[in-house]
């Protein structure tokens, strides 16, 4: 059937192709809708564009389980695809507004805490809802649409908790007893760039640039990933070393994927403790040193990857891929603080939100060269280890050329920052915490209050669940 039968028919059952849309639908959206309500954002602060993120996103679930149980995929592109991915971008930016405006000290700590907490989303959502469908499975329904609609009203909850939490600093608020110190690095700016000004810049797109090469070959990897361990490895992942992957029969092959997808779990977790440790190491070493570092580094191991496959050693293979996507992860999470070091803090929400369509443009650019030259490869007639080489080292191209562009960054020329008259027309006060109201959010002079020992124990527990699930997965590794 076309793609039009599908999105109306209420009998077909709908190809895979069709809902994977969906997911394109949502990277899409959330790009545009983080450069689009960036500036919104910063005008209405972020608790409104909290409040609006979870009704789109939690609201988009429960559209998309509208969809399911009518049998209509265009609701489920409508819901979980287009009003979803608003949700989606709003939802990524606004967090990352408000923490480098409170942390001046720890930029990059604070922005890594918060891409953390999105990437680790999938570390509780993913089993969550194999619970529920296994949960609500009968012999007359999937189960999908009532977990969906369940999913839909947990992320409602739980992030309208997390919008009327956010409390805005000041302009040029710091910490009580901090004073911030000269900074020896010129790359670290003490104005702040106007919201129309800042895409003017060469140092903006240099950046587009820097974020679009990381991201279009981590997503590259990320498809590799499991089909080069299952392809290369075959059958000594399951104690057959002699069986290549095409000699495997129907049950060995079952096999080798539950390998491969404790493989893949592994690779989600080095991705999101990378988003927390590459930023908080950019605070020591600079941004633009620890981009120098994914991209040098990545591509030594972008090249090494075929190599290590070559050897059969299967623990420097895995090795190899999690070191790297430890950095794809970090990418994300370092890039607010570089801006914020560039531009300033002022409309770092709204520049960050406008950069993200460097992240939408990657979503269409990896996926389409890594599957275009793999399928030139099986056309040629290649298979094993050589199949994904050439692809390795185009991708590792990529980060070359991120190199170079990261190399080109400099210091913004003074006639791009707002003048101290123009910055107090825009600044917006906020609630600031002061000596007495230290510890009503966090870790004051008293110690650990009760609401963020809530806090903390709200976020902490579903993420140790997440890691524990994935750990058990990723076991089968090495079993």
């Amino acid at each position: 059937m076309s793609v039009a039968t599908a999105l109306f028919t209420t009998t077909c059952d709908w190809r895979v192709s069709d809902l994977v849309i969906v997911f394109s639908i949502g990277i899409v959206m959330l790009g545009l809708s983080a450069a689009v309500f960036g500036g919104w954002l910063e005008r209405a602060g972020p608790r409104k564009a909290g409040l609006a993120a979870a009704l789109c996103w939690g609201g988009g679930f429960l559209v998309g389980a509208l969809g399911v149980y009518l049998h209509q995929l265009w609701l489920i592109w409508l819901g979980m695809g287009l009003i979803g991915g608003i949700g989606l971008g709003l939802g990524y930016i606004s967090p990352v507004s408000t923490l480098v405006k409170w942390f001046p000290d720890r930029r990059g700590m604070a922005t890594g805490m918060a891409i953390m907490g999105f990437g680790g989303g999938a570390m509780i959502g993913s089993p969550l809802a194999t619970l529920l469908i296994n949960t609500f499975r009968t012999p007359s329904s999937a189960g999908v649409w009532e977990t969906l609609a369940v999913m839909g009203g947990l992320y409602i909850l739980a992030m309208l908790c997390g919008a009327f939490g956010y409390r805005v600093p000041p302009a040029g608020w710091q910490p009580p007893g901090w004073t911030a110190p000269v900074s020896k690095s010129a790359m670290i700016t003490s104005g702040h760039v106007h919201l129309d000004k800042a895409h003017r810049t060469p140092q903006f797109w240099l950046l587009w640039a820097v974020l679009c090469l990381n991201v279009s070959a981590g997503i590259g990897v990320l498809a590799l990933a499991s089909p080069m361990l299952q392809e290369i490895f075959g059958g000594a992942l399951i104690g057959q070393p002699g069986l290549g992957f095409a000699q495997l029969d129907a049950g060995q092959k079952t096999q080798i994927a539950a390998v491969a997808a404790g493989f893949v779990g592994l690779l989600s977790l080095f991705n999101i403790l990378g988003r927390f440790f590459w930023a908080s190491m950019s605070d020591r070493i600079g941004r633009k040193l620890t981009y120098a570092t994914f991209f040098a580094l990545g591509c030594v191991l972008y090249a090494a990857a075929p190599w290590a496959a070559g050897i059969g050693s299967k623990a420097l293979f895995v090795i190899v891929f999690c070191v790297i996507l430890s950095m794809y992860g970090g990418g994300f999470a370092t890039i607010p603080a570089y801006l914020a070091d560039v531009f300033g803090t002022q409309f770092v929400g709204a520049i960050h939100g406008r950069l993200l369509t460097a992240w939408s443009t990657a979503g269409v650019v990896g996926p389409f060269v890594v599957t275009a030259i793999r399928q030139a490869q099986v056309d040629a007639g290649i298979q094993g280890a050589e199949l994904y080489t050439r692809t390795m080292y185009i991708l590792a191209a990529f980060l070359a050329a991120g190199f170079v562009a990261n190399l080109l960054v400099r210091p913004l020329a003074k006639r791009w920052f707002m003048s101290d008259a123009e910055l107090a027309s825009v600044a917006k006060g906020g609630v600031a915490a002061g000596p007495g109201r230290g510890g009503d959010f966090g870790i004051g002079r008293g110690g650990l209050s009760t609401g963020a020992l809530l806090a903390w124990l709200a976020v902490g527990i579903p993420i140790a669940w997440g890691i524990w699930t994935t750990l058990t997965k990723a076991l089968i590794l090495f079993g």
